[in-house]
């Protein structure tokens, strides 16, 4: 997301011709883009996409499994 928002606020400032990136030329405006998509094929060919949504996913378990507990006046479990 980093490189997507990079990209289109370079992309605006080069079209209003706004300051020192007025000047750019347009590949170097345009290169954040190629950057992005090239970190989503690696997040994705490496299984680093896959391993944070299954940190999300334990994480979101964790808290309903506390909340439950909880409610039920029980201890939380020690890790």
């Amino acid at each position: 997301m980093f490189f997507l928002f990079i990209g289109v606020i370079g992309l605006l400032l080069k079209y209003l011709e706004i300051g020192p990136v007025g000047t750019l030329d347009w590949w170097m405006v345009l290169a954040p883009f190629g950057l992005a998509v090239i970190w989503w094929w690696w997040a994705d060919a490496s299984g680093y996409t896959k391993k944070k949504e299954m940190e999300k996913m334990d994480k979101r378990k964790q808290e309903r499994i506390d909340k439950q507990r909880d409610a039920m006046g029980m201890l939380k479990k020690r890790k």
